[in-house]
């Protein structure tokens, strides 16, 4: 069974930064894409920025030059360095993960969600 673990998050101020990290785990055979995606109140769940295998990422405009991902192969490892927060980020984080589970095809597997709260 493969399970993805979120830590990191919490309540910061304006300008702070956070750092949120997600592993993978269970029968994985390997990952694909993983991403980061956020889910304010009231408004549907967003794309923040995701990294394929070799390393190419992409961000949302909103989040440009602020943010930056990175993630660790050998650990089933992403990260998502939060810098220059603004109250507009404060929501629910997701990490996504396209990969393949023992034989099968790939699937999107998603984590528990962490709250990130900026403060004016």
């Amino acid at each position: 069974q493969v399970q993805l673990v979120q830590s990191g998050g919490g309540l910061v101020q304006a300008g702070g930064s956070l750092r949120l990290s997600c592993t993978a785990s269970g029968s994985i055979f390997r990952i694909n894409v993983m991403g980061w995606y956020r889910q304010a109140p009231g408004k549907q769940r967003e794309l923040v920025a995701a990294i394929s295998r070799g390393g190419s990422t992409n961000y949302a405009d909103s989040v440009k030059g602020r943010f930056t991902i990175s993630r660790d192969n050998a650990k089933n490892t992403v990260y998502l360095q939060m810098n220059s927060l603004k109250p507009e980020d404060t929501a629910v984080y997701y990490c996504n993960a396209d990969l393949v589970a023992g034989t099968g095809p790939s699937y999107n597997y998603w984590g528990q969600g962490t709250q990130v709260t900026v403060s004016s």
